[in-house]
C-alpha cells in the first residue's frame, strides 16, 4: 500500500516510490511564461515550501524528479540555472540582530554550495548583492531567487509594534537588493502568509507581479476536488465525499475552491475528521485583536470589504479582517464590481476553520472552564429539542463568570459582547449555524438549523430589565418565512441581555409547525 508523503518539504522525497504528488509542475511553465517577478500569499501549510522546491528544482535542471509529470516534456532541461533560496519559515526571530545573523547565514550557504569565494565579511545587503553577481559571472546565466515566508520575521513579532517595524525595515533594505540587481535576474519568487503594501516592504520592486487574486493561478497551492478524487482514488475508498467537502474544502482565490493538503493528507492517514490545519497553529494574536477591537463576532461569516482592505497589510495599520483572510480563516464567497472597484464578500471556507475559530475567540473572552460544559448543554438541547433547557442553560453560563473578570477585560462597553459570545457557543459546538441571516426585510441575528428544524433567535441588549422586544421584532419582521417551506419545524426565541445584570433577563420562545 502506497504511502502518504506527511510533513514534505523536499520534491525529492515527494517524488519517490509509494508516495502521491499532485501534479502542479505546468505552473512553472506558466510563471515562466508570465514575467520575472511574482509574489504569491497563502496561508500556512498550504505547499508554499513544496512549489518553492519545484520551482527550485527545476531550474537546477534535475529533470529525474519530473518522471511522469508535466514539467518532463515541456522544460528545457539543457539550460540551467543558479539558484538562491532564502527560507525564513524554519526559525522564529526575535529581533533584527537575530535576522541579520540569519540572512548572513544563508547566503554564506550559497557562497559554499556553488564554491564561490567569500572575500571578506560583509553587510547582508552587500553580500547578497555579490552572491548574485558572482552567480551571474561564473555560471553565465542568469540568477533565480526564490523568497520563502518572506514575511515570517515580522509575523513572529505582530504584536511588539516597535520591534515588527524594525524588523520589516532590514527585510526592506535586503528586498531592494533585487531592484538593484533586475539586469542578473532570470527570475524573483517570493512567497508568505501576509500581503504587507509594495511601499512598506517592496519599494522599488515595481515589476513584482501579485498572482495572489490571479485566477490563472488561483489553485497554483492546493487540491481541488477533481485532484483529491483523481489522485487519491485508491484511498478514498468508503469516505464520505461530501462530508469531506464539508469539513475541509471552501479555500477560495477568485478560482476553483481547494482543500488545504495538510487536513486532506492527515485525514487520508488517519480516516478521522479533526481540525488537523487548525491545531497546527492557534491565532492568538488575531483573536486578542478582534477583542481588543470589540468585534461583533457574528458579522465575521459575511462580511464584505472593499480590494484595499483585502490587498494590503501594514504595521501602523493592521485591521481585523486583513488578517483573517490572509491567514485563512475566511476566503471569498462573491465578488461584486461598482464603478470600476471591486469588492468581496467573505466568510469562512469549511466546517473545520468555522467550528476551531469560534471555539478559540470564546476561550479568550470567556473563563475557559466554561465553554466545553455549555458547548454539551446545549448540542443536548438543541437534540432533543428542549428549549426550556436551553434557557436555564444560557443563563448557568452566564451567572457563572465573575463579576470581576468583566472589569478585568474591559467588556461593559462591548456592545457586541453577548451575541458575540452566544454566536461563538452554538458556532464552536459544531451546529449549523448562519449569522446575519439574510431576508427579504432584514438580517436575522442568528440561525440555527439541526435535522428539519430551524431557531430563528433575535438578541437584544438592555439596560437592566427586559423589554420584551426581541420575539415580537421576529414575528414582526416575519423572519420565520424563509424557512417555511424547508423546515418541518420552526423555532423562533427571543434573546435579551442586561447590562448591568450581566446576564439574561428575557427568553421568551415559540414554535410554528407544517
Amino acid at each position: 500500500m502506497k504511502k502518504l508523503p506527511i510533513g514534505i518539504s523536499s520534491l525529492e522525497k515527494l517524488i519517490g516510490e509509494n508516495c502521491y504528488y499532485v501534479d502542479k509542475t505546468y505552473f512553472v511553465e506558466k510563471l515562466v511564461n508570465s514575467g520575472s517577478q511574482f509574489f504569491l500569499s497563502r496561508p500556512r501549510r498550504f505547499g508554499k515550501s513544496l512549489l518553492v522546491d519545484t520551482i527550485k528544482q527545476a531550474f537546477l535542471g534535475n529533470r529525474e524528479l519530473f518522471k511522469g509529470l508535466y514539467l518532463e516534456n515541456n522544460w528545457d532541461w539543457k539550460k540551467k540555472y543558479p539558484v538562491i533560496h532564502i527560507d525564513f519559515g524554519g526559525r522564529n526571530v526575535k529581533d533584527v540582530v537575530l535576522l541579520k545573523k540569519w540572512i548572513m547565514e544563508q547566503l554564506k550557504e550559497h557562497f559554499n554550495f556553488y564554491d564561490v569565494k567569500l572575500e571578506e565579511e560583509e553587510d547582508y545587503g552587500f553580500l547578497f548583492r555579490k552572491l548574485i553577481l558572482k552567480l551571474y559571472q561564473e555560471y553565465k546565466n542568469p540568477v533565480v531567487v526564490l523568497v520563502d515566508e518572506y514575511d515570517k520575521p515580522i509575523l513572529d513579532n505582530i504584536d511588539d509594534t516597535e520591534k515588527a517595524i524594525e524588523i520589516r525595515e532590514v527585510l526592506k533594505d535586503f528586498y531592494s537588493v533585487l531592484k538593484a540587481s533586475d539586469q542578473y535576474l532570470k527570475l524573483v519568487f517570493l512567497t508568505g502568509v501576509s500581503r504587507f503594501s509594495k511601499v512598506s516592504i517592496f519599494s522599488g520592486l515595481n515589476q513584482l507581479q501579485d498572482i495572489t487574486l490571479s485566477p490563472a493561478f488561483a489553485t497554483i497551492c492546493g487540491y481541488t476536488q477533481s485532484e483529491l478524487e483523481t489522485v487519491f482514488v485508491d484511498r478514498l475508498e468508503g469516505v464520505d465525499l461530501e462530508k469531506l467537502r464539508y469539513w475541509y474544502n471552501g479555500y477560495s482565490w477568485l478560482g476553483d475552491k481547494v482543500y488545504n493538503p495538510f487536513d486532506v493528507l492527515l485525514f487520508l492517514n488517519e480516516k478521522i475528521f479533526r481540525p488537523y490545519w487548525f491545531e497546527t497553529g492557534t491565532p492568538t494574536f488575531l483573536v486578542k485583536l478582534l477583542k481588543q477591537k470589540k468585534y461583533y463576532l457574528p458579522q465575521v461569516e459575511e462580511l464584505e470589504v472593499g480590494e484595499e482592505l483585502l490587498s494590503n497589510l501594514d504595521i501602523d495599520y493592521i485591521y481585523p479582517e486583513n488578517l483573517l483572510f490572509q491567514a485563512g480563516y475566511l476566503t471569498i464567497k462573491e465578488t461584486n464590481q461598482i464603478l470600476g472597484r471591486w469588492y468581496y464578500k467573505l466568510t469562512y471556507p469549511n466546517f473545520e476553520v468555522k467550528t476551531s475559530f469560534n471555539n478559540a475567540f470564546l476561550t479568550h473572552l470567556t473563563p475557559p472552564p466554561l465553554k466545553d460544559a455549555t458547548e454539551l448543554q446545549i448540542i443536548k438541547a438543541i437534540d432533543k429539542n428542549d428549549l426550556e433547557k436551553l434557557k436555564d442553560t444560557l443563563y448557568s453560563f452566564f451567572a457563572s463568570i465573575p463579576n470581576d473578570w468583566y472589569r478585568k477585560n474591559d467588556l461593559d462597553s462591548y456592545e457586541g459582547f453577548y451575541a458575540s459570545v452566544v454566536y461563538a457557543l452554538f458556532t464552536g459546538s459544531g451546529l449549523n449555524t448562519r449569522s446575519e441571516d439574510t431576508t427579504n426585510l432584514e438580517k436575522i441575528d442568528l440561525t440555527v438549523l439541526y435535522q428539519d428544524r430551524a431557531y430563528i433567535i433575535e438578541f437584544k441588549v438592555v439596560e437592566k430589565d427586559s423589554e420584551g422586544k426581541a420575539l415580537s421584532q421576529i414575528k414582526e419582521k416575519r423572519y420565520y418565512e424563509k424557512y417555511t417551506d424547508s423546515c418541518r419545524e420552526i423555532n423562533l426565541i427571543g434573546i435579551e441581555f442586561s447590562r448591568e445584570k450581566r446576564n439574561v433577563v428575557y427568553f421568551d420562545y415559540e414554535t410554528l409547525k407544517r
